[in-house]
């Protein structure tokens, strides 16, 4: 195995430039990917959290996600592009940085929306019918006299 990852490195090195234009579309499809899922989970959580807000400002809600998931995802191509230009320079810091961010943006998106929203854990889980939690109100709970 060891000797199959060392001559697939090198070729890879050998045509660093095409497999450059490879890795940044992959890193563009990567971050369209997880940030639209986020995206997606963040917009059906705000119109069940708040559907009057989310019914009135849904076109704009919806057209700020997709220029934030457009953004993220042609800046984090664009970046792994930058910083596969060198092959002396590698492993580039802007690279891993990029990558790491790129990563760890809609991990981090979804963990504090879902503690803004009262929803226990990271992964989102439905509940079944008739068993849904309600929002935790934090420390406004009001004491009985």
């Amino acid at each position: 195995m060891g000797i199959l990852a060392v001559n697939a490195s090198a070729f890879v090195m050998l045509h660093l430039p095409a497999f450059r234009v490879g890795i940044a579309t992959c890193a563009v499809i990567s971050g369209l990917i997880l940030n639209g899922l986020t995206a997606w989970w963040l917009l059906r959580l705000a119109s069940k959290t708040a559907p009057p807000l989310y019914r009135e400002y849904r076109l704009w809600l919806i057209g700020a996600a997709v220029v934030i998931v457009l953004a993220t995802a042609g800046g984090g191509g664009y970046l792994t592009y930058l910083g596969l230009s060198d092959p002396r320079r590698l492993p580039d810091v802007l690279s891993v940085v990029v990558a790491s961010i790129a990563l760890l943006l809609p991990f981090a998106a979804s963990l504090a929306a879902r503690r803004w929203a009262g929803i226990g854990g990271i992964i989102p889980i439905e509940e079944p019918p008739g068993k849904e939690r309600s929002p935790r109100r934090g420390s406004l709970r009001s004491r009985p006299q």
